[in-house]
């Protein structure tokens, strides 16, 4: 999954400086919502990684239980995400 199409796919723009506040909202409801009942673990750490940036990911201990090999690698997400931004201020 790219995240130009994800983006695309859910606020109908690649770019979030785009989005009006009511297609934001229809988008992250509708992102979760398919997070949620997807099944194959590629697409839901695309799927939760897309949630994390928009500050609405649950832990992954919760987001990954039927997926447990996606646990560590999503805390590292967070790690590497929590590193980048504290460097750029």
């Amino acid at each position: 999954m790219e995240l130009d199409m994800l983006l695309t796919h859910y606020f109908n723009t690649a770019d979030l400086a785009d989005v009006d506040p009511d297609t934001l909202a229809m988008g992250c409801e509708q992102l979760a919502l398919d997070f949620g009942i997807e099944q194959e673990g590629g697409r839901k750490f695309a799927l939760w990684v897309l949630l994390d940036a928009m500050g609405m990911a649950p832990p992954p201990a919760e987001a990954f239980k039927d997926h447990p090999q996606l646990v560590e690698p999503a805390y590292d997400w967070q790690r590497a995400t929590y590193r980048a931004e504290r460097d750029q201020s």
